[in-house]
């Protein structure tokens, strides 16, 4: 259990299921309410990456709000002297920007280790403060960081 006290939904359970083993959806946003981390946005499999951070960069009033996303990453990888492949890798992001109400960061920071612990195969944890570190190059880069050639 986090540090906060916050727990799962058993739909966030499906959902990664959903994402991992059967490929249903491309990406899931999940926020906090009432105690739990509940998934509020499911995106289709022809979702593109501009759809997750739409949905991930969502505002509270006038302050940014903070979400976690959980996105299926497919792309191309060129391997030294070997034909190129297609690749998919899973990575959990926790968006927490600087401008949000800081009861808010606190939250979904102290309850980010319960998503880490029950999203196993999850190949990569990005946690981003900016919009910057959100956009698809950067999030590519760290997920080839891992690549082998």
């Amino acid at each position: 259990m986090a540090m906060s006290g916050v727990k799962l939904t058993e739909g966030c359970m499906n959902t990664y299921q959903d994402i991992q083993k059967s490929k249903k959806h491309r990406y899931a946003v999940f926020v906090i309410r009432e105690g739990q981390i509940d998934v509020e946005t499911v995106g289709n499999r022809a979702n593109a990456y501009s759809d997750f951070l739409a949905d991930l960069h969502q505002k509270d009033g006038e302050a940014e709000d903070c979400r976690y996303g959980l996105y299926d990453y497919e792309y191309q990888f060129n391997p030294d002297g070997a034909e190129s492949t297609f690749k998919s890798k899973i990575f959990l992001m926790s968006w927490c920007p600087d401008s949000s109400k800081i009861k808010k960061k606190m939250l979904y920071s102290s309850s980010f280790d319960t998503l880490k612990r029950a999203f196993v195969g999850v190949h990569k944890v990005i946690q981003a403060n900016d919009k910057s570190e959100c956009e698809q190059g950067c999030v590519e880069e760290i997920l080839r960081s891992t690549d082998r050639n």
